[in-house]
């Protein structure tokens, strides 16, 4: 409603001291935003399991974006949307000839969405492990019946 303040649902809060400690950082982000219990912003997925932070997929940048796509997935119903509602998706390469192996994946998850997109290639990520790196753009819709 007009004048209410905005709210915003953030879900997986975390500290960049605790998941790079090498890189002495002290920001606090999170997985998802949820904002006027709307729009979906899920963070940049990589080759990790969400619950373990155990990187797979090392030197394989197919088995990343799977990974990738598998929290996307699990990050977007925590939220209360799923892959069907992704209006957006960006996704970040560490070498142009990963390109034709990640979209294969991707096209996988996405069959039938028809989300735009934008993919970009990158010198590195924030691993040197990390192949390819994957965001997304989603919203919830509204509720049907009373």
């Amino acid at each position: 409603m007009e004048g209410e303040p905005l709210v915003h649902t953030r879900i997986r809060k975390f500290n960049t001291r605790d998941t790079y400690p090498e890189q002495k950082l002290d920001n606090d982000l999170c997985q998802t935003v949820v904002a006027e219990g709307r729009m979906v912003f899920v963070r940049g997925q990589i080759g990790q399991n969400l619950d373990t932070a155990v990187n797979v997929g090392i030197g394989d940048p197919a088995a990343q974006a799977e990974q990738a796509m598998m929290n996307i997935d699990q990050l977007l119903r925590e939220a209360g949307s799923e892959l069907g509602h992704i209006c957006k998706i960006t996704i970040y390469l560490t070498d142009p000839r990963f390109r034709e192996a990640v979209y294969r994946v991707v096209g996988q998850w996405l069959k039938g969405v028809y989300p735009v997109s934008t993919g970009i290639v990158v010198s590195a990520l924030a691993r040197p492990e990390w192949l390819v790196e994957i965001d997304v753009i989603a919203v919830i819709p509204p509720a049907t019946g009373a």
